[in-house]
């Protein structure tokens, strides 16, 4: 691994990709091993409420997962981890976890970044739905940041550009 204690890095695999909303001074493609994207999280407040909830991305156990790994100016970290942890923690639905990335564009650099894993103990844990269910979550989602399915098409968008193919998002997507 090479970074160091002074290097701080978040990886984004859903909406930090294309909304990232904090300070970075570095952009890379980059590939966490171990967990997977997924659409496996109820959403009760940002794209969904309890009583109609939408559906968003969560990294899960297994596999890999291309995404964005943001460095992090060390004055700027404890703003960034505050902001995150209210953007993305607003019920405590991910645990917190430093992983080692691999950034894409420079084959031998290996970072150490924060993301966010799904708790498969958490009552919004959705684990892995039939296509149609997810296809009927996101079509009634609504929630504080907005409509479940501009979620969904603003992922599949950025996934597009960068060159990640998610057959479960390119579905839903090509169906909203």
């Amino acid at each position: 691994m090479s970074a160091t204690n002074l290097e701080f890095w978040v990886f984004g695999y859903g909406s930090l990709m294309w909304r990232p909303d904090f300070d970075f001074i570095e952009r890379h493609p980059a590939r966490l091993v171990g967990a997977h994207r997924a659409l496996c999280v109820y959403s009760h407040v940002h794209r969904g409420t309890p009583e109609k909830p939408g559906l968003v991305l969560g990294l899960d156990r297994g596999g890999s997962c291309r995404g964005i790994a943001f460095r992090i100016a060390k004055s700027k970290w404890k703003a960034t981890l505050e902001y995150l942890r209210a953007r993305e923690q607003a019920t405590k639905v991910y645990r917190e976890a430093f992983r080692p990335v691999d950034i894409l564009d420079h084959p031998e650099r290996r970072v150490r970044a924060l993301g966010f894993l799904v708790d498969h103990s958490h009552p919004q844990y959705a684990g892995e739905l039939p296509l149609e269910m997810q296809l009927h979550l996101v079509r009634q989602g609504h929630g504080r940041s907005g409509i479940n399915s501009e979620y969904v098409h603003a992922t599949a968008k950025e996934l597009l550009k960068l060159g990640i193919r998610d057959r479960a998002i390119e579905w839903l997507a090509a169906r909203l």
